[in-house]
């Protein structure tokens, strides 16, 4: 093969390959809303668990309160934003939860099979609400690894729970 059908030949795909390249780019990130970048005070609310997931956290010999109660102590570790008692103090409220939404069927309901079950997904949630309007501005969700032994539930529970405090860290330091 000559030089130049060899360099023909590589521009040729080179040329095919390019558009390819640039349409994988990921597209810009949208904005931060405002009130979350600027939130100076923060209201933490508990906003529970569902059925599923509150007989888990007994199986488990878990708190129910104990997403909230993490995530809680995080921030306060943090140092800012500062955490109000009330609402009505703060610039967003934080609202977080633990769900174990289905994700397929299961076809039974023993809690032991199911706990080793990928069907249920558990995960910890929040959701960040303008602490004025009460209007729902972000939500972060952290899925929880299923195990098949209880330390390891635990483990990952506690794991996921640090991912969603990291998250939440992150989205409040970035610039507007």
């Amino acid at each position: 093969m000559t030089r130049i059908l060899r360099s023909t030949l590589l521009l040729t795909a080179f040329a095919f390959v390019l558009p390819i390249l640039n349409a994988q780019q990921a597209p810009p990130r949208g904005p931060v809303p405002a009130p979350i970048t600027s939130a100076q005070k923060i209201f933490i609310a508990n906003g529970g668990m569902d059925a599923f997931s509150l007989q888990a956290f007994e199986e488990l010999g878990l708190n129910g309160t104990g997403p909230y109660d993490f995530l809680y102590s995080a921030v306060k570790s943090w140092g800012q934003p500062q955490l109000v008692s009330t609402p009505a103090d703060a610039d967003i409220v934080i609202v977080v939860r633990f769900t174990a939404p289905l994700v397929g069927e299961n076809g039974g309901w023993e809690f032991q099979r199911i706990l080793a079950s990928t069907k249920w997904q558990f995960q910890t949630e929040l959701t960040i609400d303008d602490a004025k309007t009460q209007f729902p501005l972000w939500t972060l969700t952290q899925p929880v690894r299923p195990a098949n032994l209880k330390g390891t539930w635990r483990k990952n529970i506690a794991d996921a729970n640090a991912a969603l405090a990291g998250d939440l860290k992150t989205l409040l330091a970035s610039t507007p």
